[in-house]
């Protein structure tokens, strides 16, 4: 037995519609959504999440990237995806060249971060590539092309980094040299006097020393010159001269904050840092879906296509307006025809009763 089609049971039960009604109704119900439309909840195009920019954080010296936990901890509950690789700690040009090969296999927009000697690694890392979008400096290096970190820390008075170091012969097998670490008994006041005593002498251990070579290499570039930055001063730091950090955010004309903290302020405030580096992942995000709105209406323009095209979810919604409309009509037609069986049949009481 051949079942009746939709459209033949509609002509049965209102044949006064016409076929051109009917013909709209069903094929506005029938229209798919554009294949370039996304799942639902989606609009087809690039999410929130997806333009969102990849944050990296390099340590510095007489560190690890543990020293950033504080700040990995927010930024993941933001929603961020965050790396914080190992920082060598062998040399500035080679640091340099390890962490410009980490930025490479990172895809998308990158908002790079670095602490004190990780400063002067980010800046000539960052040099060439074009997914890194801002630069945020916390208590760190800030070296122009070729300025050696000795030459650049000896502008202003305030370290007592010099005189806390040990320096410590090393051997491996491709040769002798000579490590930094800072002094045990001085670690606390000179790196992190913040924080309770009991967690210096945790991070004094811990820490992890850097070659000595690392500060007579000469920096390769300076991102910073052509790549926004954010800047933090670390106003009661004794590892790094504040006013070497002022005259460093100045010259690169970076959005600054001021706080009353030790070196390591991305562990004594937390939420500081973190809100800097939103500041930067913000901005980066806004520039990036600039720029690919730019060169999406342009494209558009020049191949002539209108600037809504009705694709996507669009179509979609057009469809689905489209349906109620088409509802509404065959709802209309039904309502005319039960009034004129209604006018045409003699008054009955107990008519329903008999149907």
């Amino acid at each position: 037995m051949t079942m009746p089609s939709t459209a033949d049971l509609i002509r049965r039960r209102f044949p006064h519609v016409s076929a051109a009604v009917l013909t709209v109704a069903l094929c506005t119900v029938a229209v798919p959504a554009s294949a370039d439309s996304g799942p639902a909840g989606t609009t087809g195009g690039d999410t929130d999440a997806d333009a969102r920019p990849t944050v990296v954080l390099v340590h510095g010296a007489f560190a690890d990237a543990s020293g950033w936990n504080g700040v990995i901890e927010r930024l993941q509950g933001d929603g961020y995806t965050v790396l914080a690789p190992p920082n060598p700690l062998r040399g500035l040009a080679s640091d340099s060249t390890y962490i410009a090969s980490v930025l490479k296999n990172i895809k998308g927009p990158i908002v790079l971060a670095g602490h004190s000697y990780g400063g002067a690694v980010i800046s000539s890392a960052a040099a060439g590539n074009p997914n890194v979008k801002s630069l945020v400096y916390v208590s760190a290096f800030m070296p122009d092309k070729g300025e050696a970190l000795g030459q650049l820390a000896a502008k202003f008075p305030g370290s007592e980094l010099n005189s806390a170091l040990s320096p410590t012969p090393f051997e491996t097998t491709s040769g002798k040299g000579t490590d930094l670490y800072i002094q045990p008994a001085k670690f606390h006041d000179v790196f992190a006097a913040d924080l309770p005593a009991k967690t210096a002498a945790v991070m004094s251990a811990a820490q992890r020393p850097i070659a000595a070579s690392a500060f007579t290499d000469k920096a390769l570039a300076a991102a910073w010159r052509t790549i926004p930055s954010w800047a933090l001063v670390a106003k009661q730091d004794k590892s790094i001269a504040p006013d070497l950090e002022r005259f460093e955010a100045e010259r690169a004309g970076s959005h600054t904050v001021e706080i009353d903290s030790s070196h390591v302020a991305m562990i004594s405030h937390p939420d500081t840092v973190t809100d800097l580096i939103r500041d930067a992942a913000g901005s980066s995000s806004s520039a990036s879906a600039s720029s690919d709105s730019s060169a999406s209406a342009s494209a558009d323009s020049s191949a002539g296509k209108p600037a809504l095209a009705d694709t996507g979810s669009r179509s979609l919604a057009l469809a689905g307006l489209g349906a109620v409309a088409a509802a509404a009509v065959l709802t209309g037609a039904g309502l005319v025809l039960v009034t004129r069986r209604r006018r045409d049949t003699p008054s009955d009481p107990d008519a329903s009763t008999a149907r």
